[in-house]
């Protein structure tokens, strides 16, 4: 039976209907199929109560019913249900792009990547306290003062996670960038890129382009190199020196 079917049944004689089931005395179709004929319309809530109950508590039928061949209506669910099942999912596809993201700047103000469209992106986790700090830095601001004007933004996000190398707050994040690197890019706030709190961004970057070990970010100055249109193309270990993947900077700055 269409499940939808359910969402009109009186939650009484459900109930009914299922002790019938449980006490072995009806199969699930012909248990479904008596109650509907003493059904009574019933509102989309008491239908989203039925749906849960019967695949909560019934997820089929008895054991002696195994064999039998799966309901047509288990292959495509419908209703509710579905709908209940499927949202956490759903949510999760929605986004597509770094595009779609709304990330926080150092100040604390939202900053929506969609005003990135038409540039590719560079974007490091870095720290301030880390053996590689001096290199990234440096480079940063060489291949940006470089590439800039041609499209390219650089988009920093400090991170904490690694040796606990980014202690400062975000203004001291900012001051120790931009006067002791002369760094000219967007510097965002902190943000954790692994773990439960991992920022989303962070999420859908190693989504879409996992490390040798795993998706986890392995340390401080992991890259991930974006198009225009948003889609991650290659990322990069921390010991990547951002002069060497100059060739791929530009090879994506040239496509049209």
């Amino acid at each position: 039976m269409n499940p939808e079917v359910l969402g009109f049944l009186s939650p009484s004689l459900l109930v009914r209907g299922f002790w019938s089931l449980v006490t072995g005395r009806k199969n699930l179709s012909v248990v479904l199929t008596s109650v509907s004929l003493l059904s009574s319309v019933r509102s989309c809530s008491s239908s989203k109560r039925a749906h849960l109950l019967l695949n909560r508590k019934f997820p089929y039928a008895s054991s002696s019913e195994s064999s039998s061949p799966t309901p047509s209506w288990q292959h495509k669910a419908t209703g509710p249900l579905c709908c209940l099942i499927s949202s956490r999912t759903m949510a999760s596809q929605s986004k597509s792009s770094v595009h779609d993201y709304v990330v926080k700047d150092a100040r604390g103000n939202d900053v929506d990547l969609s005003t990135y469209k038409g540039k590719v992106l560079l974007i490091v986790n870095v720290a301030s306290q880390c053996g590689l700090t001096d290199s990234n830095y440096t480079e940063l601001a060489e291949v940006y003062s470089k590439y800039r004007d041609q499209g390219l933004e650089i988009l920093a996000f400090p991170c904490n996670q690694f040796g606990a190398q980014e202690p400062g707050t975000n203004e001291q994040i900012l001051q120790f960038a931009c006067i002791r690197f002369k760094a000219e890019y967007p510097i965002f706030g902190k943000v954790d890129v692994n773990g439960e709190k991992a920022a989303p961004l962070y999420k859908f970057l190693k989504s879409s382009k996992g490390g040798l070990l795993g998706d986890d970010i392995k340390w401080n100055f992991s890259k991930f190199l974006v198009d225009k249109e948003g889609n991650v193309v290659n990322r990069y270990a921390p010991t990547t020196s951002p002069l060497s993947i100059e060739k791929d900077i530009k090879k994506l700055l040239e496509k049209n």
